[in-house]
């Protein structure tokens, strides 16, 4: 019997095959998609406005010009944001894959995604471990005085201050203990071992008053509570101490919140953000109307937006702007990637990769008038100017806003409103981060990995529950600052970069252009094409070059580190670089053929590229041009069909109608 099949064998194999597909749908129900049209969009939001939004963009606004700042933040989001972000979503939707399956698009670049995994991996470690300080700030302020507004605590010391201080009385209280102290000590008697305390405290002995008391050396309550009582802060990184075992049930919450939120999958965590992604709105909106009531309000507010023209000059300001926006917007950690993969195919991608970012930005700025609102009235309190309290990081978190509600009516109840909020802000993040990981992991391994994504979620919760146990020792605050300086800076902006490139150069950008055009049914304008060829990159890599010329060795306030953690941190800061090179020379090594033919088949897509549901495929494929024989090929290559093809020959391109019922040219009649 002949091995050739006639036509109709074909095309009965032909229909065979794309039946058999709709039935083995590769991506299918086993990976899942989001429940409904908003999930997608809301669970961007949450996982793009992260903490920075509230810790690190009104203290680079204010000081980097005020409202003159936004005019470089624009102008990045314009160049940088807004092009990465849309290329992320774009191929990300249009191949359904997570960060390492998807270079199938361009194999010799795998490395990117490992590194984005990585990348993630490192700082959801630590990001959990912030959440975990959220959690036991939160439980704290479930009490009718909150525990950091007092002096009167265990933890509190000589130095402490709280809304009850007078500075006449501190000086008189001092008074009292130098004399009793120094009796015996001078010949002059009490009066001259007063005199020279009243002198050493900066006070005229024959007057004390509370304007002439040198407080720079007391310590606010809520910063005693921060450092003397949640983190018990040691002296540095060389003295861990012992665990925070407080801390430590917190962190495991949070580790148990993460795993009841992502083990069944996306749809869960869809329904979860309709929730967790507006909430953060309306506390911020609760907090603005609060804080514009209080007095000295309007100057907080006026010292964040009123323009500093002149500091445009400044080619800091327009760095600070550009690191802002790149890590603000979520580019290069993977998790925009993988939010997309669950977008149904047709979903309008140019839509939402317009509105996210807009709607981060607007985030970021709108806390800022919630935050110096708050500094404006603690600078209003203190008989001091907003600059003079103004900060970033955890100082602003955890010890400059509760001492700022502590001073509000009703305290306790801001307080919750507050840590409840920040908690949510945080965990969103978490959840797109992790997401990452999993979805990384059971892409590249389906067959294994795929029916065992809750006991893989399980095993990576653990995992980094244990990982993050140094960062809550009462060291721990100077091992989440190395993590923190080093591995979101240096190899974010080369991920980015070596992605931006492959995708626009390597793969095309007029490829991406038709891709995109396949999806949504009609075509981008054509300036995206040349933003990802030439100008994104360009902006990347001064972004990278500023960033590495204004480096500075890590520090925690006063506290500088040893050269051992330093050369810690940078080992961190490569981790995830490390593999680009890796793996474009483990398989180039791996690969058949010369060094040149390795390499050119390396720089070309995978067969089995394009979109995952065969009806999205066989449009692809015809977009391309392919005859019956090469559509058929590629859908039993996804099969990984053993089933021999025919091997008749296809009637030449351009002579025949593409019929989707057989996915097949078929001849002019």
């Amino acid at each position: 019997m002949s091995g050739r099949r006639s036509s109709s064998d074909s095309s009965a194999s032909s229909s065979e095959s794309i039946a058999k597909m709709k039935d083995q749908d590769p991506v299918g129900d086993e990976r899942g998609g989001w429940g409904g049209k908003l999930d997608f969009l809301l669970t961007c939001i949450g996982y793009a406005v992260g903490l920075g939004n509230i810790w690190r963009f009104p203290y680079l606004c204010y000081k980097s010009g005020g409202g003159a700042f936004f005019i470089p933040y624009v102008i990045f989001l314009i160049l940088c944001g807004l092009p990465l972000f849309f290329l992320e979503v774009s191929y990300g939707q249009f191949s359904s894959l997570s960060p390492i399956a998807i270079w199938k698009v361009v194999p010799m670049f795998k490395g990117v995604g490992i590194g984005m995994l990585l990348c993630s991996g490192i700082v959801c470690i630590y990001y959990n471990v912030i959440i975990a300080w959220t959690l036991y700030y939160l439980f704290s302020s479930f009490r009718a005085i909150l525990p950091w507004s007092r002096c009167d605590n265990s933890w509190n010391d000589d130095l402490c201050i709280d809304e009850t201080f007078n500075a006449t009385r501190y000086a008189m209280d001092a008074l009292e203990k130098s004399r009793a102290n120094m009796t015996g000590y001078f010949t002059g008697g009490n009066d001259t071992s007063s005199n020279l305390t009243m002198l050493l405290m900066g006070v005229n002995a024959s007057k004390v008053n509370a304007s002439q008391v040198n407080t720079s050396h007391l310590v606010p309550a809520s910063e005693q509570f921060w450092e003397r009582h949640v983190l018990q802060l040691s002296s540095g990184i060389e003295e861990p101490g012992s665990m925070r075992w407080e801390l430590l049930a917190c962190l495991a919450l949070a580790w148990l919140c993460v795993f009841f939120c992502l083990f069944k999958g996306v749809k869960v965590l869809g329904k979860v953000m309709h929730f967790a992604a507006p909430f953060p709105y309306l506390v911020l909106l609760v907090l603005l109307v609060r804080g514009c009531t209080l007095p000295g309000a309007i100057d907080g507010i006026r010292f964040y937006i009123v323009p500093r023209w002149e500091r445009l000059a400044d080619y800091e300001v327009w760095g600070d702007a550009a690191l802002q926006i790149f890590y603000s917007v979520g580019m290069a950690w993977g998790g925009i990637i993988t939010m997309a993969s669950y977008n149904k195919f047709n979903n309008n991608v140019y839509r939402d990769a317009m509105l996210v970012p807009l709607i981060n930005c607007c985030t970021s700025l709108f806390a800022g008038f919630v935050i110096f609102a708050i500094l404006g009235f603690m600078a209003h309190e203190g008989g001091v100017e907003v600059e003079d309290i103004v900060t970033q990081g955890p100082g602003l978190v955890f010890v400059a806003y509760p001492q700022a509600i502590s001073m509000l009516p009703v305290s306790p109840l801001w307080a919750v409103l507050f840590f409840l909020m920040f908690f949510t802000i945080g965990l969103d993040s978490q959840f797109g981060m992790f997401e990452t990981i999993l979805s990384g992991i059971t892409d590249e391994f389906p067959h294994i990995f795929r029916k065992r994504k809750t006991l893989i979620c399980a095993i990576a919760c653990i995992l980094e529950f244990f990982l993050g146990i140094p960062c809550i020792t009462q060291g721990g605050i100077y091992v989440l600052q190395i993590m923190d300086w080093y591995c979101a800076s240096f190899s974010l902006m080369l991920i980015s970069l070596f992605e931006c490139l492959a995708l626009s150069w390597v793969y095309g950008a007029d490829n991406l252009i038709r891709d995109i055009e396949l999806m949504i049914g009609f075509k981008p304008n054509f300036l995206w094409r040349y933003m990802w060829k030439f100008v994104t990159p360009c902006v990347i890599l001064s972004i990278w070059m500023f960033s590495m010329a204004t480096h500075t060795p890590v520090s925690y306030g006063d506290y500088l580190y040893p050269d051992w953690a330093i050369v810690l941190g940078w080992c961190l800061a490569t981790i995830s670089v490390i593999p680009i090179p890796f793996m474009a020379v483990y398989q180039i090594y791996h690969g058949s053929g010369s060094l040149s033919e390795r390499v050119r088949h390396l720089l070309k897509s995978d067969p089995s590229w394009g979109p995952s549901r065969p009806q999205d495929r066989r449009r692809y494929l015809a977009t391309m041009g392919l005859s019956e024989l090469e559509t058929i090929s590629t859908c039993d290559d996804m099969l990984n069909s053993t089933e021999k093809l025919p091997a008749t020959p296809p009637p030449p391109r351009g002579t025949g109608v593409y019929d989707e019922t057989t996915v097949a040219f078929l001849p002019n009649q």
